[in-house]
This record gives C-alpha cells, structure tokens and sequence, in this order.
C-alpha cells in the first residue's frame, strides 16, 4: 500500500508540472450548473480539435468556479501567461477560441471574462477582474475551479489530508479546543456552536458513536453543499475524519439526496482512492483511529435536512422528527451519541486545522467566526456560489458581488422557505447569525434569493408555504394543518377575494405554528409570512382593498396592455406570446387580443421599452 507522503511528494510533483509544463493547460466547469449548460459537448468539441490539428493540452475538468451564469467556462492557461477565462462557450466557439491561441498567438476577445491569480498556495485563492470572484474571500471553496475533484492527487498536492496527519498527532481534547477557538458554528442553518455538541457527544458514556454528513440540501434555489462536493470532495470528507476522531467515533455515513448523482459518484470516486491510501479502515496512517464511511441516498424528502427525521430515515423508517430532548449528541443513530454536521462545516474543518484556529477567527464578527457560503440567485445581475466572510452586508453581496438588480432591488429572501424576506431597509445590515434573527429570518443553510420591483411580495409568500406545506411530514397539527389554512388565505388574498381580517388571521396562525410545531421545518415555516406582513404590508393592503397587484403578477389582479406610444415594434414580444393573442408588423405598435391572453407574462418580462402594462381590475367585494 502507497504511504500518504511518498504519495503527496509524487502529486506535488506532478501538479508542479501541470503548471508550469510547456503544454497549453485547459480548465473546462464540469460541475452540474456548467453541464447543464452544454459542458460536456464544448470538451468532446475540444477534443476534436486537438486531435483533428495534432496539437497538444492537457485538459482539467474542474468544479464550479462560482459564476454560473457564465457557464459553460472555459479557462485556458498558455505557457509562461495567465489563465484567461470564456463565458458563455459552445461547441460552435470552440474553433474560433482555439485558433486564436494555437494559430494566431493572441488573445479572443469575444467571450472574454478576465482573468485571474493565486495569492499564496496554501491559502484561499484571490480572484483578479472579474467583480463577482474579486470580492469573495475563498476558504472552503478554495479548491473548486482549481482542481480535478475526480483526483485525489491534486489534493494532496493542495495540502490535502495535512490537516488529519496534524490531528492524529494531538488528543482529541487538542483538537477540541482549536475548533472552540476558531469560532465556527453549524453551516447548515441553526448556528449552533460545533465545538459544543461535539463535546456533549464525546462525554456521553457509550461503546458506539457515529457521525452523519448531513448532505440532503432541499432549499428550492441553494446548490452550496452540492457544489462543493462536486468540487472538491476529498475536503468533506477529510473534515469527517477530523470531526470523527475528536469525537471518539468509527463509522461516518453521508446522507445525501438521490438527486445529487453527480455528487453522489464523486464522493464514490473519493472514497475508494481513500481506501486505497490507509485514509480508512483500521489504524489510519498507522495511529489507533478507526473509522469508515458509508453513503446513504435520502428521497429528497425536505423534512429530512431535521436531524432526528434524517436518523429515523437512515433507520429505515419513515423521514418523521421525534421530540427533543434526548438530542442526537446524547442518543442519535440507533440509540448512540451521534454527530451530524452540515457539509460545509465538515468541509471548513481541514482548513482551521491547517492554518490555525486565530487564522480563521480573523474573518467573520464577534459572535459569528468565518466564512460562508451562498447560492445567490433571482432577480441579480450575477448569479452563482459565492463565499464572502460573515458579517458582509446584504448590500455589498447583492450590489458588489451579484451586480445588483436590473429592474430594482425589491427584497431578499435568506435562509430559503425556512426564512425572512427583508427589504431595502436592511440592506446594510450585516450577514451573521443575531442580525438575520433579529430581522425575523434566518441564515439558513445559505440561500440568497433577490427579488426585484416586478416581484409580487404576496406572491413570494405563497409560494414558499406551498412548498413547505408540501413537503411537512404530516406528524404534528400545527405543521400539518396551519400550513394548509396559511396556504388559503394567501390564495384568497392573490385572488383577490382578500378581506382586512385576513391580515390578523395570517398573524395569528403563524405565530401559533411557530410556537406549537414538532421541529424546524414547522417552527420556521411562517417566516416568509410574518416578515412579508412585517415590511410589506402595504402590498397586502393593496391586494385586499384595491383589488390591485402592484408588480401585476397575481393573474385574477391584472389586465395586460399595450402603450402604443413605447412600443417600437420589436416583436420580441410576438415570438414569446405562446397563443398569438400579440399581433402587428415589425417596426410598428402592435396589439394584443384579450380574448387570447393568457396572462403568462412573458411579454411583460420581456419588453425592453416597458411598454407592457399591467392594470388593476376592479374586483366587486364578495365575487
């Protein structure tokens, strides 16, 4: 068997060579947003290429990068110059791209992105040019984009499993308290500090203990955890060596939903070329730790990111939570102390052991240490994975990362279903734990989702408590049933069949599931509803006294029309008009037939000259 180290030295060796060799260095997204976006396509096109013109590269599929509404990316690093980035590359591209560096010498220009350096090997990467990467702080997500996270030597060439050689070298108690000293507190939504219920599992008199990756991400639009599996695996899963060792456990098992397949077949890949250098089993690299890890599919029931629901799941049993106290530090996964840890915790942990615990503590607040993940999307310029430290205020994430919003910033929703939809007014308030509680939200497991002035407040609302509503677990009356009521009365007030005692009836139900519901998914459900009546209640007031949709998205509230004074006649709107109801030749204001209108609203969305209007109808009281 390969010792680790003979094994790094041969992959630093070889990673030194992949950078600086005198062959061109291609770096293509291969992770899901980039092959949804055709990236597979764009690598058998420049394979073809290569081949077809006898030429040489060496082409590195990396995770993504970040902006994935560039993908797909492709990066291509020419010997002794910088890696320049492309957006936006299809096959088509691919011969235009290529002849400009292999035939001409020079740069293409179309499709240019910029391009960008490593400020110091070990640590985070600093990104140059582009707006969204230069103002992030890159620590967990300090591999993705760089590496091939299908191999276990350009980790190990990136300090790989230098972080579990250090702690097998303390006790676990040492370990302990550098966790305790970096400050970190759970990424996946509670922020409840790791060190803590570490020490409570550890404590507890057992024969047995296990510890669970919490990989089942449900929010609708967050995509951090897959995405850092899909770009760098081997992190994840050296946190759990380090998590399972403080704690005193030998078995891990990661609990992730069956629609993460590519990342489900990257930690597969991992795992094995684990096995294959002494990093599990028994008496790893030859100290007296054993542990192992095991996958579990989840069925992407959204109640299971609950902890005691994603036990009684790996169980065998219904996803259902139980009570708490006891609490799954204290008696978990068949009745054993048990740790679950979210995914960017386990993988943060390499990186605090490496560097130091006062290195992390560096970023971040008083109260909330670190670095933190997002999915920023919606209504924002640029959308992706971000990292960026805590504390970062809502404005310099949504304008200086994302871009801000082309129609104007309406909201944002933090924390995904689970949370808060804060305005304008927050906008300078600070990302960390206390500030999104005090707000009425949530940090949640990292969701950003921005909403614009064409957003309907109301709508917004309805549409996270359906999701919720559909995805309780049916256990508890408050989470079962409120969610149901909550759900009609939104539907009423859309509808515009809203009466001024609906308001208080929404207050009234809500803080009761809060205070009455089983778990999380419950206690949280009413948020989007109390912070939308909280900083929007003059929307709601318009929906039930007007009968009026102020961002004409509520069908039964709007009439469509066309002002024929801005309209120049694009047909941009007639291509998207999925029933013809839109009319009239090119260069002249065109109508549209009501009759035919469906409402869909894509020519309103589509309009460049707003010269689509939607007007209130006037709804009699009782219709």
């Amino acid at each position: 068997m390969r010792t680790l180290e003979a094994q790094r030295n041969r992959a630093i060796q070889a990673w030194n060579e992949l950078q600086n060799n005198a062959r061109p260095l291609i770096y293509i997204g291969a992770a899901s947003c980039g092959l949804a976006a055709g990236a597979a396509e764009v690598i058998d096109a420049i394979r073809r290429y290569l081949a077809e013109r006898r030429k040489e590269a060496d082409i590195l599929k990396v995770g993504c990068i970040g902006p994935c509404y560039l993908e797909p990316l492709v990066d291509i690093q020419m010997p002794g110059n910088p890696r320049v980035s492309y957006s936006n590359i299809t096959p088509d591209l691919v011969k235009q791209l290529f002849n400009s560096f292999f035939e001409n010498g020079e740069v293409f220009k179309p499709h240019l992105v910029g391009h960008f350096g490593l400020n110091g090997f070990a640590d985070a990467p600093k990104f140059f040019e582009h707006p969204m990467l230069a103002r992030q702080v890159r620590i967990v997500l300090r591999n993705c984009g760089i590496i091939d996270p299908e191999k276990i030597d350009h980790y190990l060439a990136r300090d790989g499993y230098k972080a579990l050689e250090k702690c097998l070298s303390m006790p676990w108690s040492d370990v302990l308290e550098m966790v305790k000293a970096s400050g970190i507190r759970g990424r996946g939504g509670a922020g409840f500090p790791t060190w803590r219920k570490w020490l409570v599992c550890r404590e507890t008199a057992s024969d047995m203990r296990y510890l669970i990756c919490n990989a089942d991400e449900g929010d609708p639009g967050a995509f951090m955890n897959r995405s850092l599996i899909e770009g760098d695996p081997h992190s994840v899963l050296e946190g759990m060596l380090i998590a399972g060792y403080t704690i005193g456990a030998c078995k891990g098992i990661i609990y992730i939903r069956a629609e993460y397949p590519l990342a489900i077949e990257r930690l597969k890949s991992a795992i094995s070329q684990m096995r294959e250098l002494g990093l599990l089993g028994r008496q790893i690299l030859g100290s007296d730790f054993d542990f192992d890890i095991h996958i579990k599919e989840g069925a992407g029931a959204f109640v299971c990111g609950e902890e005691t629901a994603l036990i009684a799941s790996i169980e065998g049993r219904r996803g259902m939570p139980r009570t708490r106290p006891p609490f799954p530090a204290v008696s978990g996964l068949a009745g054993k102390p048990t740790i679950i840890n979210n995914v960017e915790t386990l993988g943060t942990l390499p990186n605090i052991i490496r560097n130091g615990a006062d290195w992390y503590s560096s970023y971040g607040t008083e109260t909330s240490k670190g670095t933190k993940t997002f999915s920023l999307v919606g209504k924002v310029r640029r959308t992706g994975l971000i990292e960026v430290p805590l504390g970062t205020t809502l404005r310099n994430v949504i304008d200086d990362v994302g871009g801000g919003s082309a129609k104007g910033f309406k909201a944002v929703q933090t924390g995904g279903p689970s949370g808060g939809c804060l305005g304008e007014e927050f906008l300078d308030s600070p990302i960390d734990y206390e500030s999104l509680a005090a707000a009425g939200s949530i940090m949640g497991s990292g969701g950003l989702i921005v909403l614009d002035k064409n957003t309907c407040i109301v709508d917004t609302a309805k549409y996270f408590l359906n999701f919720t509503q559909a995805e309780s677990c049916g256990k508890c009356v408050p989470c079962r049933v409120g969610t149901r009521h909550l759900v009609d009365i939104l539907e009423k007030i859309s509808h515009g069949h809203g009466e001024i005692s609906d308001i208080a009836k929404l207050e009234r139900l809500a803080v009761t599931i809060k205070g009455g519901a089983l778990c999380g998914l419950g206690q949280t459900a009413p948020n989007p509803v109390l912070t939308a009546l909280k900083y929007f209640r003059g929307e709601f007031l318009a929906h039930i006294i007007d009968k009026r949709c102020p961002a004409a998205v509520c069908r039964d509230l709007v009439i469509y029309r066309i002002i024929k004074d801005k309209c120049t006649g694009c047909q941009r709107c007639v291509k998207v008009c999925p029933t013809g109801a839109i009319t009239g030749p090119r260069s002249e204001a065109h109508n549209l037939d009501l009759s035919k209108c469906i409402k869909c609203r894509s020519c309103y969305e589509i309009c460049r000259f707003d010269a689509i209007a939607g007007d209130a109808i006037v709804i009699e009281s009782g219709v």
